[in-house]
């Protein structure tokens, strides 16, 4: 019987194949990368609010401690966004006309609250409980950054889960004392892992829980 394909079908298909598989790993290859990257997770990126907030103004340049905004945050899984009264607290007394605030100004009129954009976003079914991490000796800044040098906010982590897994297999890397939970410029000393691994003990963390799934996700 005479042949119907030529001999050269048969590489042809090995190479299809071949080719094939090596497209499908560039593929997850490259949406890895998208995934990773500031287009995707908005790393380092300033997002556009209602008004042009500066954490660098007021946390670095007038002192404001976190908590006088983010009042919640010691005692709620929410850290809490600072409503139009907490704003008008200086602002009915300062830069009372300043264009720039007349979004601020408008919401206390109106009783209307301001539609803040979401810079630290979290899915749905992930649970993350700021009050917990506090008490355990996470700072403010382990996680959203030196935001006291930010004139605009942006996230400066990927809050994939990789990067919360990274934490939590050796929390003894980024524990603090509480009462530097809220310093901007805290930085970590020589005998960290010492200090960690000290901490873990006084705050009665149980670092072979933190990596359980139930922890983030129920």
């Amino acid at each position: 019987m005479a042949q119907i394909f030529h001999p050269s079908t048969n590489t042809l298909s090995k190479v299809s194949i071949f080719g094939f598989l090596f497209l499908l790993a560039a593929v997850a290859w490259i949406s890895a990368e998208v995934q990773r990257s500031s287009y995707y997770t908005y790393v380092d990126v300033p997002r556009p609010q209602p008004v042009p907030f500066s954490h660098e103004h007021h946390v670095a340049g007038l002192g404001i401690d976190c908590r006088y905004c983010h009042a919640t945050v010691e005692t709620s899984s929410f850290a809490g966004i600072p409503s139009t009264k907490t704003c008008m607290t200086c602002h009915s007394k300062v830069w009372t006309e300043a264009e720039v605030l007349e979004p601020v100004r408008k919401s206390w009129a109106t009783g209307a609250p301001l539609e803040w954009t979401r810079v630290h976003d979290l899915p749905d079914f992930v649970h993350f409980d700021h009050s917990i991490h506090v008490e355990k000796g996470v700072g403010c800044s382990t996680c959203h950054g030196r935001v006291d040098e930010m004139p605009l906010l942006w996230k400066t982590a990927t809050l994939h889960m990789e990067w919360c897994i990274g934490c939590h297999e050796a929390p003894e890397k980024h524990l603090r004392p509480r009462e530097k939970v809220f310093d901007m410029a805290y930085a970590a000393p020589r005998n960290q892992r010492e200090l960690g691994q000290g901490l873990l003990d006084r705050y009665a963390v149980k670092k072979e829980q933190l990596t359980n799934c139930s922890v983030c996700h129920y």
